[in-house]
């Protein structure tokens, strides 16, 4: 199934490298991209639990979903990990 969700603290490509590469190495997800304009992250999984590990991850590395909690720790998180994900280009 397709899913999409938006997301908080997406500031540039590094952002989108990072969360590219930490959703797809999950287990039951394919097809990840990320849109920057929209602050969006599309995928596919298999099922509802695989949704909610997606959301999980994103919530650890820095990315909550929309409506989410945004703490200061969060966006720290963000900050890191969009950092990693310039440097892995």
């Amino acid at each position: 199934m397709n899913s999409t969700i938006t997301i908080q603290n997406l500031k540039c490509g590094g952002c989108a490298n990072t969360i590219i590469t930490k959703i797809s190495a999950l287990k039951n997800i394919s097809q990840v991209s990320v849109d920057l304009e929209s602050s969006t992250v599309s995928f596919s999984v298999i099922s509802k639990e695989d949704l909610l590990s997606v959301q999980d991850k994103l919530a650890a590395i820095g990315y909550p979903a929309a409506g989410e909690n945004n703490s200061m720790i969060s966006k720290a998180k963000s900050f890191v990990s969009c950092a990693t994900g310039k440097m892995s280009n």
